[in-house]
């Protein structure tokens, strides 16, 4: 259970069913919803480099208290009970990364 309420752009250790291990995920789903639903949207965050591609964004090794280089699988967007999240936010994407998401988010809906 988490300690804090998930905020858009926060990045979270998530237990995601049927995988085996937490995963890193960014909180895609705006504020004054996560405060009334109980689950999130939100993007998984993988450390393997899989070329370039327009639906993942690189986030540098420090980028919302993530150690390692990472790519947001912005293709994967999912639904997450509150309960399946750690109990406080790794930390929070820039503004600019954030968009940058929300953009292959887009490409990915074709939107």
């Amino acid at each position: 259970m988490t300690s804090s309420q998930p905020r858009r752009g926060e990045v979270w250790l998530v237990h995601i069913p049927g995988e085996r291990k937490q995963r890193p995920c960014v909180i895609l789903s705006a504020d004054w919803l996560n405060r009334f639903a109980r689950d999130v949207m939100a993007v998984p965050i993988t450390t393997v480099a899989r070329g370039a591609f327009p639906t993942r964004v690189e986030l540098p090794a420090g980028e919302g208290g993530l150690k390692e280089q990472s790519w947001v699988k912005c293709d994967q967007v999912t639904t997450i009970e509150e309960g399946h999240l750690g109990r406080a936010p790794l930390g929070q994407l820039s503004l600019e990364k954030l968009a940058e998401i929300e953009s292959a988010v887009r490409k990915a809906l074709d939107l």
